[in-house]
Parts: structure tokens; sequence; C-alpha cells
């Protein structure tokens, strides 16, 4: 399954059912050489458990660095989530595998690979990630992977949503926990 979101193919193969494992999101970012998937194993089970694979593009070939997982969950698929705008669901990361296998550089000077589960509302039609730009998916939530540098760990990049037209709807920056369409909402109360 993973191997398939690398290729560039559809990221829920048709031979596993989806009540099996459902692939909720991926995003490679072949420019960083960094990628994340988001899944669940038996989600309509009461054992159901979710899963994010983070990965980097090392020594010529993508390479697993780590994830997590919890359990038990309910189906992102079948959450509904009254998001205005954009909101992070959840976030993570790794020291990035370059700095790990290439000793005695210390892993404090090491990049980051880090990821965010984004909700977006229902006027939201693209991402930008700091400058990539992805497209907003029906079942409006999503996965995003970026490379950071040692000295911004665990500091994604501006978020964006944008609307149809291209406008912007909202922003959320590196350490913030709300968006700015939330923060003007909340100022108007």
């Amino acid at each position: 399954m993973v191997r398939r979101v690398l290729a560039g193919a559809e990221a829920q193969p048709r031979w596993i059912p989806r009540w099996v494992l459902t692939v909720v999101s991926a995003d490679v970012d072949a420019a960083a050489g960094v990628a994340a998937v988001w899944f669940l194993w038996r989600p309509k089970c009461a054992w159901a458990s979710e899963h994010t694979a983070v990965l980097e593009w090392h020594d010529e070939q993508w390479q697993y660095v780590g994830g997590g997982g919890s359990s038990p969950v309910d189906d992102p698929a079948d959450e509904e989530f009254d998001v205005d705008v954009l909101e992070i669901g959840g976030e993570g990361g790794t020291v990035s595998l370059t700095r790990r296998m290439d000793a005695p550089d210390p892993l404090a000077t090491a990049p980051w690979i880090g990821y965010a589960v984004v909700h977006l509302g229902p006027d939201v039609a693209h991402l930008l990630v700091g400058d990539r730009r992805i497209d907003a998916p029906g079942q409006r939530k999503l996965i995003a992977a970026w490379m950071c540098p040692a000295t911004a760990r665990r500091a994604r990049p501006v978020i964006v949503a944008l609307g149809r037209d291209g406008t912007e709807l909202s922003r959320i920056g590196p350490h913030d926990t709300l968006d700015t369409h939330t923060w003007a909402q909340l100022g108007e109360e």
C-alpha cells in the first residue's frame, strides 16, 4: 500500500477491502524527499487501530523512518467535524534518517520530518503547506508531510486554506493552535 502511494498510484488497493484496511490520506513531497500515509486497520471493528507511516528518500529508495498509532479509534471517514475553515487534528514527526545514518553528526543537528492531520471546512478548495499546493479531498481531511531544519524542529510550515477562487480563507502559523479565521470569530464575540 505504501509503495503504491510513493509510486503515485491510487492509495487504496482495489484488492484490499476497506473493512480490512482503509487509506484515509497520503502525502508525498518528492522535492523534500518525505512522505506520510494515514491508514486504519479494521476501521469498522471495536478493535480498530489508526496508524501513520513516515517515510524518507534515502540511499536512492524510500525508507520507513517512523510513525505512530492508536487503538481503539473511530473511523475518520465516518466522523463529522464541525470545522469552519481550518483545524489541525494532530501532528507528529521524527528525526531524519539521513542524519541518523551519518554518524558522528549529533541528532541535535538532524533535520526533522513532520506531519499534520488537517481538517478542512466546506469552502476550502486548496491548501498551501509552505510553498506546496494540495487539493482539498472530498472527505475534508488529509495528512501533510514536510521537512524542516534542526533549528526549526517541530515547527510546521505555515498552512493556508484557499477558496475556490484562490482567495485566502485562513492560515495557521508554525506554533499556532488556532487559525486566523477562528481568532477573528473569537475577537468578534
